[in-house]
């Protein structure tokens, strides 16, 4: 990524800082969405399931209660080794789109080092659909990677792609999925309109993160929202329908406000407190309106 070093993992999340020597003042707007609960404890017990079935030392396992023990503890993990395999994955294809742009912009680039990692990880396919889809659509980048900031709302990011497609400016975003039985990239989630539109909403874009230089956000009228599922077979781009994209940056404004309340409560102090029984003498006096236990 080209300005990763604004961004910073904290207690709250992932953070972004106006300058390089700055600290973190606002969210990602990753870490805002992620503050919409997802429940994934299906997921996880199916992955656990099916790494046991899967798992080569089952059969003589059975009857062994130590192998059997192993056997399921890496199970276990099965879940967080896809996620960070999956994550890795999706590392390295937005590394290479990355340097598809800058080549296209007449940069410096590393696009054909970024296509070799793909190869020694068996994932050439990625980079051979994605430039099909590039070639297809005639994706002309205006910038790639660019860090951009809302101080009125409170929140920062780093957007994949600003284009002209068809002679329309679109803001645009990279997913990375996998392929269903029937040779598909399976769809994007619908979380990725937020993510959007919150790249629209900025009121910035960084200009030099040394200095900690920002310039007005010039694409905050851009017509067209890309989310683009980059898979193997395929790389399939939907549009964010234009009609709910008030109601998406509400729901956006809406997660940015429980995650500062949430700080706000997380520094307020001691939640829960112990409390002890009241005195004895008033269990058997009659009760008074009113009363509570102090």
């Amino acid at each position: 990524m080209t300005q990763p070093q604004l961004a910073h993992q904290t207690e709250y999340g992932r953070m972004y800082a106006r300058s390089l020597s700055g600290v973190p003042e606002v969210p990602s707007i990753t870490t805002v969405i992620s503050q919409q609960n997802t429940d994934l404890s299906g997921w996880v017990g199916h992955m656990a399931a099916t790494a046991v079935i899967e798992d080569p030392r089952l059969s003589q396992a059975v009857g062994s209660k130590p192998q059997l023990k192993t056997v399921a503890r890496q199970a276990s993990t099965a879940a967080e080794r896809y996620r960070d395999e999956a994550a890795a994955r999706g590392d390295r294809v937005h590394n290479y789109a990355e340097q598809v742009g800058l080549h296209a912009l007449g940069k410096p680039h590393q696009m054909a080092q970024m296509r070799a990692l793909l190869a020694e990880h068996g994932e050439g396919a990625y980079a051979d659909r994605f430039d099909e889809w590039w070639d297809l659509y005639d994706v002309r980048p205006l910038a790639t990677e660019i860090t951009v900031w809302n101080g009125t709302v409170g929140y920062a990011g780093t957007l994949d792609l600003v284009a002209t497609i068809g002679g329309r400016t679109c803001i645009i975003d990279y997913k990375t999925k996998g392929t269903t039985r029937d040779g598909r990239v399976k769809p994007l989630d619908a979380k990725v309109v937020m993510q959007l539109v919150a790249g629209l909403k900025a009121e910035e874009s960084l200009v030099d993160p040394v200095a900690g230089t920002w310039e007005p956000w010039r694409y905050g009228d851009a017509p067209v929202l890309l989310g683009v599922a980059v898979g193997q077979t395929e790389v399939v781009a939907h549009q964010a329908n234009p009609e709910v994209l008030p109601d998406h940056w509400r729901k956006f404004w809406s997660l940015r406000q429980v995650w500062g309340y949430s700080q706000a409560a997380d520094g307020a102090g001691p939640a829960l407190r112990p409390i002890g029984p009241p005195p004895a003498s008033s269990v058997s006096a009659a009760p008074v309106p009113g009363a509570r236990i102090q």
